[in-house]
């Protein structure tokens, strides 16, 4: 795909944030492009008095790449549903992609609870 067609969204979500959200872009938006990663840590202001020793917290990792022509929307879709604008909602961040290529997840049925 030519260079810049493709921009990759990334999103850090409070745990249990990211499988929904991967779910609402598939379904409402057809958006399959999209990865999970976890990872751990603390916030750089979470106040000293309420830390404790070996204390971290588990956050979520989602990345989307999506058309260019899109991106805004798919940016504003994913901020504003997963409550990104409220205070500890998470980050997002957009960068344009110099090369991608096209791939789809395939339908698969949905996992018994």
């Amino acid at each position: 795909m030519t260079s810049h067609s493709h921009k990759l969204i990334t999103c850090i979500f409070p745990k249990a944030v990211a499988i929904p959200m991967l779910r609402r872009l598939k379904d409402e938006k057809g958006i399959t492009t999209c990865k999970i990663n976890n990872a751990r840590g603390i916030g750089r202001f979470t106040h000293s008095s309420v830390r404790r020793l070996g204390d971290v917290t588990e956050r979520e990792i989602l990345e989307v790449v999506t058309t260019a022509k899109r991106a805004d929307e798919i940016f504003e879709f994913i901020f504003f549903e997963a409550d990104m604008d409220r205070p500890h909602g998470g980050i997002i961040f957009m960068t344009p992609l110099g090369r991608a290529s096209h791939f789809e997840l395939p339908d698969l049925p949905e996992e018994e609870s």
